[in-house]
């Protein structure tokens, strides 16, 4: 993954958490990065990865893959599993209108999800556990 296109994913996944958030009309919290504090409804950028594969002897494609926490509440309860059905739901469809988010010359899509119902930002000390939702994006590119 070149510089430009984790800088590019990254930029994509908050512009796009930002945007479906406000048309949602959300209060929803966004971070480029794990941030110092949370307070749900909280989205950040939690982990980047991604493969090159070589074609002959110049071509790289490469499939970079943003991980995304949605934090939507401390339990899952019924009101908070509903938001994070309709959250993820409503992104996802979202970012299927969005697949320029990175760049004109690449493609991001939502490829995976997963809840995970005691989530601890372990980087917080005496940090609460928290109902989240871990939102995998997936890019291309090729040169």
């Amino acid at each position: 993954m070149t510089i430009e296109m984790r800088a590019s994913m990254r930029a994509a996944a908050v512009t796009m958490l930002k945007a479906y958030g406000s048309s949602a009309s959300l209060t929803l919290q966004v971070y480029p990065g794990r941030p110092r504090s949370v307070n749900p409804p909280t989205a950040f950028v939690d982990r980047l990865t991604g493969t090159f594969d070589t074609v002959g002897i110049s071509l790289t494609q490469t499939t970079p893959r943003v991980e995304v926490i949605v934090l939507h509440g401390l339990f899952d309860t019924a009101d908070t599993a509903d938001q994070a059905d309709a959250f993820v739901d409503g992104f996802a469809a979202y970012v299927q209108t969005q697949f320029h988010a990175a760049g004109a010359n690449t493609l991001i899509a939502a490829a995976s999800y997963e809840d995970e119902p005691d989530y601890v930002p372990d980087w917080i000390e005496g940090a609460k556990t928290y109902y989240a939702t871990r939102i995998t994006l997936e890019g291309y590119a090729s040169g």
